[in-house]
């Protein structure tokens, strides 16, 4: 059984109500109780009277490679497992496994790994898979591999989606390749969120794409096709089709700090997810990492090819929070629902993403800086500040 948790004393933050200062209780992993007050025995009792401190649901990353030397093509558990370990400490408590396009045997050698692969206790769960790759555009790579990419085939999908155990959630891809309008069509119809990423396509495109199904963005801006005042392209397209919701990366190196707020400003926080595209230098020193088989030189300024090209970030979801409030001085609420809340309603997790009676007892304590001090799985201590009390 695990241990109870009253929290007390805390402004108690998510995306549908007004942050009000109080007190909260866990019970075998779940919320069992909050209110302004509470009178519970608890075998941990955490006061924050007199800190300035929040509390918030934990983040939901649904587009993550790698960390802590780890990633998710490694195929083996070892990985998916060190990857789960080391969320927590920047407050993320789920994740999709992300894919990168490779050949069908390392493809799905990654998903047979992940489809027996189950978080253990402390660790940020593994809610699924994110298959990005390899039905992309030749014209859009960025570094996905491009001798790997092939055109949408719904049979190697219905057998890699097997091989997953029926865990792939999101798959990104070009819909305007060959035989796109169709993949997505048939993908959607079982419960798999289509997201146009990758793709070179046009406003008309994408119109048509979202018409069949498609309903998510592939971080915004990057390896897209841009704005145009004749042609919206995909990122036109994703600023003002409300019926998609839109991944970033913001990290101020994919995206320049005034095109994430223009993001913000025009996409709201309603639609925005925000993502790190991590790969598994995350966490770990500069040097050259492998990501897919290519060498990835790994600065404090980013992870790039030795073309220059970006190879996924070194990004941390609590940076990205960060990152985003600096830049548009948005609400902790609204820093909420582009954490966690919209990542859970896309996947359909209803027992994630607030801070309600029932749900998982997946929380995060900020302290008035967004700086996480306390990270909580399932109703179990995942990560704590080297010198909290």
């Amino acid at each position: 059984m695990k241990k109870t948790i009253l929290i007390s004393s805390i402004h108690i933050a998510d995306a549908k109500n007004e942050p009000f200062l109080g007190d909260v209780y866990l019970e075998d992993g779940k919320i069992a109780a909050l209110a302004p007050s509470l009178v519970k025995e608890a075998d941990l009792h955490i006061d924050a009277a007199g800190k300035d401190w929040t509390l918030v649901p934990g983040f939901i990353d649904v587009h993550i490679h790698g960390a802590a030397g780890f990633d998710t093509m490694d195929a083996t558990p070892e990985a998916l497992s060190g990857m789960a370990g080391a969320l927590p400490r920047e407050g993320t408590t789920s994740f999709l496994a992300t894919t990168m396009t490779q050949s069908d045997e390392a493809v799905s050698q990654a998903l047979q790994n992940a489809s027996g692969f189950e978080s253990g206790e402390g660790q940020a769960e593994m809610v699924g898979i994110h298959l990005e790759g390899p039905f992309i555009s030749k014209k859009q790579p960025g570094a996905q591999p491009v001798e790997h990419i092939i055109p949408p085939s719904i049979e190697l999908f219905q057998k890699w989606q097997s091989l997953s155990g029926d865990r792939i959630k999101l798959v990104t891809m070009a819909p305007e390749t060959e035989g796109g309008y169709g993949f997505i069509d048939e993908v959607t119809s079982t419960g798999v969120i289509a997201s146009i990423g990758h793709s070179d396509g046009t406003w008309e495109e994408m119109q048509h794409a979202i018409s069949v199904g498609a309903s998510h963005v592939t971080h915004l801006y990057n390896q897209m096709s841009a704005f145009h005042h004749r042609e919206p392209g995909v990122v036109g397209t994703a600023f003002v089709d409300k019926r998609l919701s839109v991944e970033i990366i913001a990290d101020f190196i994919h995206s320049h700090p005034k095109s994430v707020e223009l993001a913000f400003r025009q996409i709201g926080a309603e639609r925005l997810v925000l993502i790190t595209d991590a790969m598994r230098a995350k966490g770990l020193k500069p040097g050259t990492y492998d990501l897919g088989g290519q060498d990835v030189f790994v600065t404090e300024n980013g992870a790039r090819l030795e073309s220059g090209a970006l190879a996924g970030s070194i990004l941390t979801m609590d940076e990205a929070m960060k990152n985003v409030q600096n830049c548009t001085g948005c609400s902790i609420s609204e820093l909420v629902a582009i954490t966690s809340y919209n990542a859970a309603k896309k996947l359909g997790l209803s027992h994630k993403g607030g801070i309600e009676r029932g749900k998982d007892a997946d929380l995060v304590i900020l302290d008035e800086h967004l700086d996480v001090q306390l990270t909580i799985c399932r109703g179990t201590i995942a990560y704590q500040k080297e010198g909290l009390a």
